[in-house]
């Protein structure tokens, strides 16, 4: 418990301060509308349908004003940067951008569907009222402003209906475009529809722009309508709401103005009162995160336009696709992933990929395994076209949690599949480091886990392996890293040569010293062993895969942390893309 609260600590104070935030801005502004005197008209006719509106709506404009920057990228970066040397827990915020982003994506669809439906009853109220007689209170209110702009019910006519209100008006029109897209953006934002039809998501999730527009002209209209500060003045509704009846138009009074008991009646009297529509408010909340993004957006396109030069592929098996690139003035640090996209493929389609290059080379490398149609047609292409391949634009590169690996006095770095991506730029880089004898490195043991179903997943990272171990032993650190290599899936043929090679010094499927491991590390066994080892030491745990095997770390992390801050500490961190 300790461990969490020390990690996670200053995100935990920024959710409850979002959240109190949003508590705050619904009861503020329900209250307004449902006490405050002006709006006591428009309550006869719409009742307390108006507040739960207006209190989904300043919930919408806070929410909408903040989801933009969780996906600004360039600016994480940047706040990632500046903040290297602040406490880790502050760091850790940036880290959880995307599940902030979703967060505030569920908030806006929980409050869109309240605004939603508070403003259904109110259309259903308006057109009640415009049915009604004159000899109601809600009638009388409903007939005021036929030919000015001070009218309080917009069903102007008998005649109208629920649905032309709905389809006809500013605010309808908006509001209806607006929540189409939310329901699209937010259904194409599953796990499933991400992983397995990732276009879908992407094309589907740029409905934003049309999201914000709508949300930029929504409150044009200005339906929702309040009495007037002159009106109130002559028709207080305490004073004037059971005489209705006798209300006099404006401008119209008996006797002559100088007439001081006329006076004394005129001050008794109550007039026609008169409403106006507030001005528009979301635009103020929401166009300056629209500003930077737009300048965010405009940022990246210049760098995307940049040329990229193509000096090197390499088909390794498992249908993986090594890309060695060049870029003027391109600068990089360990576990930073950058932004594809190859206008063979798609003109549109930009997908992130870890760089599996140290910051020390003079180029910079990715790997991309066939895992869905753009990236199959990608190697397709790159196949095809070998002597003359494609042009691909390139954007970033972008910070993560890796970049930390090296503030850590230990390291578990755990990979799955081509998840061992980020760890491949992390080890090519403690090489160079190892030769150049960089006494400025702090991490004194990495422990490093791959999980792989197939053996030929292996075959591309394992001369890495072999020449950081020949580098250990010749700079005479070869208890520096410490790897595990596991094989969950194999079939006779596999299990026999191992038994056969069992006392062979080196490992009969890598050809490493270290032998695979067949099946799935005991991660209880592991995090003990890590923690006897190093009872003193601050433990930095990444992960770069499923999110199934990311609940088992952070649940050991917080079990094999003790609860003296003095002796060992796991604190988790997982690659968000």
């Amino acid at each position: 418990m300790g461990n969490w609260i020390a990690n996670h600590w200053f995100s935990a104070v920024v959710l409850i301060a979002w959240l109190g935030i949003n508590i705050f801005l619904f009861i503020y502004y329900f209250m307004i509308y449902e006490t405050q005197e002006q709006y006591a008209y428009t309550r006869v006719i719409l009742g307390s349908a108006l507040a739960w509106a207006r209190g989904s709506a300043a919930c919408l404009n806070f929410n909408c004003l903040i989801i933009l920057l969780p996906v600004c990228r360039n600016l994480l970066s940047f706040l990632r940067g500046t903040c290297s040397c602040c406490r880790r827990s502050v760091r850790k915020l940036l880290d959880n951008n995307l599940a902030f982003h979703k967060i505030l994506g569920y908030t806006i669809a929980l409050m869109t569907a309240v605004h939603t439906i508070a403003h259904l009853f109110n259309v259903e109220r308006f057109y009640d009222g415009a049915q009604s007689s004159n000899k109601t209170l809600e009638g009388m209110l409903s007939s005021i402003g036929s030919e000015k702009e001070d009218w309080v019910n917009p069903i102007r006519s008998k005649n109208e209906t629920q649905s032309y209100i709905c389809f006809t008006t500013i605010a309808g029109v908006t509001g209806v475009v607006i929540t189409l897209a939310l329901i699209l953006m937010i259904t194409s934002s599953t796990e499933f529809i991400r992983r397995c039809y990732f276009e879908v998501f992407w094309y589907t999730h740029h409905l934003f722009i049309i999201f914000f527009a709508g949300l930029l002209i929504h409150g044009v209209g200005r339906i929702v309508r309040g009495q007037t500060t002159a009106s109130l003045s002559s028709n207080s509704y305490d004073a004037c709401h059971e005489k209705y009846t006798v209300w006099k138009e404006k401008g119209s009074r008996d006797g002559g103005e100088d007439d001081e008991d006329d006076d004394d009646d005129h001050k008794n009297q109550c007039f026609m009162p008169s409403f106006q529509g507030n001005d528009p408010m979301t635009w103020k909340w929401i166009i300056a995160p629209i500003i930077i993004y737009i300048l965010e957006r405009f940022l990246r396109f210049c760098r995307s336009q940049q040329r990229v030069v193509i000096i090197k592929t390499v088909s390794h098996p498992s249908k993986v696709l090594e890309i060695q690139m060049q870029k003027r003035g391109f600068r990089m640090e360990v576990g930073q992933y950058i932004f594809i996209n190859c206008p063979s493929v798609s003109r549109l389609e930009w997908h992130p990929f870890t760089l599996t290059s140290a910051p020390e080379e003079d180029m910079f490398s990715v790997h991309i395994r066939s895992a869905g149609d753009w990236t199959e047609s990608l190697i397709k292409i790159f196949h095809e076209m070998a002597d003359n391949p494609p042009r691909l634009e390139v954007d970033g590169p972008f910070g993560t949690a890796s970049e930390d690996v090296f503030k850590y006095e230990v390291s578990m770095l755990v990979g799955a599949g081509i998840g061992v991506t980020p760890f491949a730029s992390i080890l090519k880089s403690i090489w160079y480091k190892l030769q150049n004898e960089d006494h400025r490195l702090k991490t004194k043991k990495i422990y490093f886990y791959w999980i792989c179903r197939e053996t030929g997943a292996f075959a591309w990272f394992a001369d890495l392996l072999r020449s950081l171990e020949q580098e250990m032993i010749t700079s005479g650190k070869d208890g520096f890293l410490n790897y595990r290599l596991f094989l969950t899936s194999w079939d006779s043929s596999i299990a026999g040569h191992a038994i056969i090679n069992f006392d062979v010094a080196t490992d009969a499927v890598t050809g490493l010293k270290q032998k695979t491991s067949y099946g799935r590390p005991i991660w209880e066994n592991e995090f003990s062993s890590v923690a006897d080892a190093h009872p003193r030491s601050t433990v930095g745990v990444f992960l770069c895969g499923p999110q199934a095997l990311g609940k088992t770390l952070q649940q050991c992390c917080h079990q094999y942390s003790s609860m003296d801050p003095r002796k060992v500490q796991f604190y988790f961190n997982k690659e968000n893309f």
